[in-house]
């Protein structure tokens, strides 16, 4: 089969690598692809927001089957002009992906069906959000309806901060995905990322993993794209997996069956785990960036045939294996980032680094000039080691990002902390 990737990211280039060691891949191809990524497939150049681009490459190189990675061409109707042109795609049609274009349309479909969550209140005009937030106190949660690509979150620790928040997303601050706010109660707990396969109607769940959104260490400072993750989450034990399932997946699914809008894809629940069980903080419509590196380091089956089953709406015949050893990344940036930083830094040591045993280095916001490997992003790098448990991932993936020389960058040095204090 030819196979088109979309995105160029670290979760593409982990797609891509587990796509690539397909016995059912024959060309894979990846739009636009990242210098990491060129080292497996053919990437071209073609934005993931270029739909007419990309159904004119499909046309052109015959692609059997199109992955989509980021979130924005999923929420604008990529695979719904795919379907229209008879190209089979991973991933849900802009009505399922409102999942996570639209926090608000989210909130009340768990309110309609009972999924457990914070409670909230929407509001499009900055005085009467201001009242609401001086009514609640903090710590209080104020969020961008729409898509600010992970940063539309603001954990506010006191009332200013909030109200500041508010009026930083009203007044544009991420465009017209702050057109709307929603704010909600902080919930306390302990944070995981969930992942599930739909097809409309089956539900298959995958590994667990959790990630780090605060850029600094000690779980400090703004949030981010996520700055490392690990896999398995030890707080998701098989209660709490099934409770999530019973209580928030499922539900979810069927609520949107209902609706007309049957979601299919990867149902990403980002969780907060407290004693009254899990809750649902916010969903996303497709694989998380870095989780979806430690989960395809862990996974022992074929990707491919799972993501063309959730497409066929034959999930229900599929079975996934996973490694027993645990997986972690840790995500190198460019210095500055989550705020302004500089792109086209040399790194070195890539070789090396890769060479360790069971390490893998994911390329996300990179590009090659002149055989020179140069920073082209914020995220640039996710160090991916595997190890017969966490300590032991942990330990890899540090002695590889010691290994890689780039003044440019930096990354946390504590990756995995609150799964070994467990």
């Amino acid at each position: 089969m030819d196979i088109l990737v979309v995105g160029s990211g670290g979760r593409e280039h982990a797609l891509c690598w587990a796509i690539a060691d397909s016995p059912l891949t024959e060309r894979l191809f990846c739009a636009p692809g990242n210098a990491g990524i060129a080292e497996i497939a053919r990437t071209v150049d073609i934005d993931p927001m270029d739909f007419d681009g990309i159904l004119g490459f499909c046309r052109s190189e015959a692609i059997d089957f199109v992955v989509v990675g980021p979130e924005a061409p999923l929420v604008a109707g990529l695979v719904d002009r795919l379907d229209a042109a008879g190209i089979k795609a991973f991933g849900p049609s802009a009505a399922g992906a409102v999942l996570e274009g639209s926090k608000a349309f989210t909130k009340e479909l768990c309110a309609e069906v009972g999924i457990p969550t914070a409670a909230y209140e929407r509001f499009t005009d900055l005085e009467a959000a201001a009242a609401h937030i001086q009514a609640m106190g903090a710590p209080i949660v104020v969020k961008a309806d729409g898509l600010a690509a992970g940063k539309g979150a603001i954990v506010a620790e006191d009332v200013e901060t909030a109200i500041q928040a508010a009026g930083e997303i009203l007044g544009g601050r991420f465009g017209a995905a702050g057109a709307e706010i929603v704010i909600e109660e902080f919930l306390h707990g302990e944070e995981a990322s969930f992942f599930a396969l739909a097809d409309g109607e089956s539900v298959l769940p995958l590994a667990t993993a959790q990630d780090h959104k605060r850029v600094g260490d000690g779980d400090t400072g703004p949030n981010t794209g996520g700055m490392g993750a690990y896999s398995p989450a030890p707080v998701m034990d098989d209660a709490m997996v099934e409770a999530t399932m019973s209580r928030i997946i499922e539900p979810t699914i069927r609520a949107m069956a209902e609706k007309g809008r049957p979601f299919k894809g990867v149902l990403f629940a980002g969780l907060m785990i407290n004693e009254a069980g899990p809750h649902l903080i916010e969903y996303n419509c497709r694989f998380g960036d870095p989780e979806c590196q430690v989960l395809m380091a862990r996974l022992r089956s074929d990707v491919l045939p799972a993501l063309m089953a959730t497409a066929d709406g034959q999930l229900r015949n599929v079975d996934l294996r996973w490694r027993d050893d645990a997986a972690m990344v840790v995500v190198m940036a460019a210095n500055g980032y989550p705020e302004s930083y500089e792109k086209g830094s040399e790194i070195a040591g890539l070789g090396p680094a890769g060479e360790l045993p069971g390490v893998t280095v994911f390329h996300a916001g990179t590009l090659r000039d002149d055989g020179r490997l140069l920073a082209n992003g914020g995220r640039v790098l996710g160090v991916t080691a595997s190890g017969a448990d966490i300590e032991a991932a942990r330990a890899r993936a540090y002695e590889a990002v010691d290994i890689i020389d780039w003044p440019g960058g930096f990354c946390r040095r504590d990756i995995g902390a609150r799964a070994l204090r467990r």
